[in-house]
């Protein structure tokens, strides 16, 4: 197998990037690695050439450009080249920490849609407080969304809670103001109906202060409120990790508590950490396409490897493809 790296994308390009891919090198014997980018770049901080092939260029995308226009123009953009490489099958999956926009607009021109799924989903995996996490789908890849895309999104999620995540059987929840049955707006109302006759594991409404501690494996929502939902858990996590820093450092006797302490929070922070789970994929495509924090560090690139191993091993989006075909639902030609 062979995974193609954008190795200029994300703000610590490309040093973590390549030294994530050196890790994965070690850990994943049967992948090879193109890495797209600037060649002396790479090199400097390469400390093996085992599997590793280069694909040099020197033009990039950079985090401010407009995302469509951008991957119409920088046809040789190290992120395009890296999408390239998927559409002519001489990747099985690829991965960027670059621009996000630009990233779903590679993916939907060059790496191409599934058909049938009408719109392709961003997925991360998010933490929950037993350390199991879950998949939420949408986190922005629509602001605007139709009942159908929220039931695709939930078959896709369930697809790789069970294929990858191996969640046998992977709760499906819909993200809503309230759990009783009839809440919401018109499209909460109408997916709720589509995902309570349809074969998943559908739990019913979940609401969003339930969501980290387990309440579904598979949460689906437009991606309008799935952004929001996410960019609040994050301000929410860094905030009370802010206040418990200056807390414990406040007084002599707090220093003293949080040095016995040291474990236990260090453990806390492990299980919270988004990185163990990779990055957020891009569902509804034909091949694997994962996007990686802007901020990723070298093991965070490394968890995100795993997982564009992990999913392209299990077939993930061939299976998607065959499910749609096999639930009939509309096609667009």
């Amino acid at each position: 197998m062979r995974l193609a790296i954008d190795a200029m994308g994300g703000d610590n390009a490309p040093k973590e990037v390549v030294l994530g891919v050196m890790e994965a090198v070690k850990q994943l014997p049967d992948v090879e690695f193109t890495l797209v980018g600037d060649e002396a770049k790479i090199r400097e901080h390469l400390t093996s050439e085992e599997r590793i092939h280069i694909l040099h260029t020197d033009e990039v995308i950079e985090a401010d450009e407009e995302p469509v226009r951008a991957v119409r123009r920088k046809k040789n953009s190290s992120m395009v080249l890296m999408a390239q490489e998927v559409k002519e099958g001489r990747a099985a999956a690829c991965i960027s920490a670059g621009n996000t926009g630009a990233l779903m607009a590679a993916g939907l021109f060059v790496v191409g849609r599934i058909k049938g799924i009408e719109r392709p989903a961003l997925s991360p995996t998010l933490p929950t407080v037993d350390g199991q996490g879950f998949v939420m789908l949408d986190v922005g890849a629509n602001v605007d969304a139709k009942p159908e895309h929220l039931y695709q999104y939930a078959v896709m999620g369930s697809i790789y809670a069970e294929k990858v995540r191996a969640i046998p059987n992977p709760r499906v929840g819909l993200l809503n103001v309230g759990t009783e049955d009839k809440k919401g707006n018109d499209l909460a109302k109408q997916a709720f109906a589509l995902l309570q006759n349809s074969n998943l594991n559908f739990v019913g409404n979940v609401e969003a202060r339930d969501l980290m501690s387990g309440v579904a494996d598979v949460v689906v929502t437009d991606g309008f409120t799935g952004n929001v939902a996410l960019k609040s858990m994050e301000g929410t996590a860094l905030a009370m990790f802010s206040i418990l820093k200056a807390e414990l450092t406040s007084t002599f006797t707090s220093k003293l508590a949080a040095g016995l302490l040291k474990p236990q929070f260090k453990s806390i922070k492990n299980r919270m950490d988004y990185s163990e789970h990779g990055g957020a994929s891009l569902f509804g495509l034909n091949a694997p396409v994962i996007k990686a924090h802007g901020s990723s560090t070298a093991k965070t690139f490394y968890h995100t490897i795993r997982q564009a191993h992990e999913m392209a091993n299990q077939q993930v989006s061939t299976i998607i493809r065959e499910t749609i075909e096999k639930e009939g639902l509309r096609v667009d030609e």
